[in-house]
């Protein structure tokens, strides 16, 4: 390719020095060497050709490397993709399951809690029930024996043979 350039640089050369003709556009060129010139030129075209089929295949080939590379890329991109979003799904999931658990575990611990607070309350309430009795068994038994101090003073006071009665 260089060749071909360099031959027609000589060929512009060639035309540039060349004696113009008085009152035209024209000029006197050495016919023999313009066309030795030409034919040198015509015999580097073709080998300039072939290099130029030879750059303009490895250019279809590099074109067509690079589609399939940007073909792989795009499929592996495309899998990447779908790996992510896949685990996106199994994420909101997985959070969304959390959630469901956390709410029935809070609905079963408050469930739990007011069966204990009734149960509790209920033992209370039985044994306030209990210590009420118990209560009014001992105030029963005071005022029994209360009521012996008396019956001891009056059977004292009578002088009656009243045994005493045992404490």
């Amino acid at each position: 390719m260089d060749a071909v350039q360099e031959t027609l640089d000589r060929i512009t050369s060639m035309v540039d020095s060349a004696r113009s003709m008085p009152m035209s556009a024209s000029c006197v060129v050495n016919r023999a060497d313009l066309l030795a010139l030409l034919d040198e030129l015509r015999g580097q075209l073709p080998e300039a050709f072939d290099e130029a089929q030879v750059v303009l295949g490895d250019k279809d080939a590099v074109v067509e490397e690079g589609r399939r590379q940007a073909s792989r890329i795009v499929a592996e991109a495309k899998q990447e993709r779908s790996r992510l979003v896949s685990q996106t799904e199994v994420m909101q999931e997985a959070v969304e399951e959390s959630e469901r658990l956390l709410e029935e575990s809070r609905s079963s611990a408050e469930a739990m809690r007011l069966e204990v607070e009734d149960y509790v309350d209920a033992k209370l309430a039985n044994f306030e029930i209990v210590l009420t009795k118990t209560l009014s068994a001992v105030e029963r038994g005071r005022q029994k024996l209360s009521g012996r101090h008396e019956l001891e003073a009056l059977r004292d006071n009578d002088g009656d043979d009243v045994e005493p009665l045992p404490e």
